[in-house]
């Protein structure tokens, strides 16, 4: 079915003109930036051939934007809490890509004071602590969405993901839920969209349909490393495991979803 115009629905005022975009008929994942993220979530994006950052939608206090939850090495003791104090300018209804950091050069030290003593005795922290450097420059520039973004493709390249990262605002897209995400979609050319089981449980199919794009249920294993996954930052697999073996287990889980994508 051919494609409808995206550009012919309400956009972003930022949409003005459309940054470079990746080569057509590539997998596409669209998440929110999340500090430090879960395991299933960094699997997710790292099978995609892209990751759209979904960057003008609400900051929520209780989501995953501005904080992490980390598990011990040994995966024995209880799990704390990272969070990066926020401030709101707008209120409840700040977008996350405006979301400000509470006095970011504190919140830099503690985060990475608190990183590097939950990980630290791993034999694979000088690796993750080389890789988090763009991170801890990332708040200097005083906003939640980059420092997010940046802890995000920070690990995403220390496993070894080529892809390329856009952001929503950039992208026409409707306003509707579903229609917003088939829009980005389509925006960039995808053949297909990584929906997680969250979206599956209300995503609407047929503006998907309308747009040639399908939609692949993004599935992992629920046993070993990731019985915890879509509870905890993804930093524990990696200092516990190591980049090297967390990274064969998701390239064997990208080419099954590469796979579906191509059959569907």
């Amino acid at each position: 079915m051919p494609r409808t115009n995206p550009s012919s629905a309400t956009v972003s005022p930022a949409a003005s003109s459309l940054p470079e975009l990746p080569v057509p008929g590539g997998l596409c994942a669209i998440h929110q930036p999340n500090f430090l993220p879960r395991l299933t979530t960094l699997a997710k994006l790292f099978a995609a051939d892209y990751w759209i950052v979904l960057d003008d939608v609400q900051f929520v206090r209780r989501d995953y934007q501005h904080r992490a939850r980390l598990a011990t090495l040994d995966g024995v003791g209880r799990a704390r809490w990272l969070t990066i104090p926020t401030h709101r300018p707008s209120g409840r209804p700040t977008l996350i890509r405006d979301a400000l950091i509470a006095d970011a050069p504190a919140a830099r030290r503690r985060a990475a004071s608190i990183l590097r003593q939950q990980y630290r005795a791993s034999p694979h922290w000088l690796a993750l602590d080389r890789a988090l450097q763009p991170v801890w420059d990332a708040f200097g520039t005083g906003r939640i969405a980059t420092v997010a973004t940046a802890s995000t493709r920070a690990m995403l390249e220390l496993l070894g993901w080529q892809g390329q990262i856009l952001t929503s605002s950039t992208l026409p897209a409707r306003t509707g839920r579903s229609e917003r995400l088939a829009d980005l979609a389509a925006a960039t050319g995808a053949r297909a969209y990584l929906c997680g089981t969250g979206g599956m449980t209300y995503l609407d199919h047929a503006p998907f349909t309308e747009q040639g794009v399908t939609v692949v249920p993004f599935l992992s294993p629920t046993t070993g490393m990731w019985a915890s996954g879509r509870q905890v930052s993804a930093l524990r697999a990696l200092a516990s495991r190591g980049p090297n073996a967390v990274g064969a287990r998701f390239r064997a889980l990208a080419f099954a979803h590469d796979a579906l994508g191509c059959a569907a």
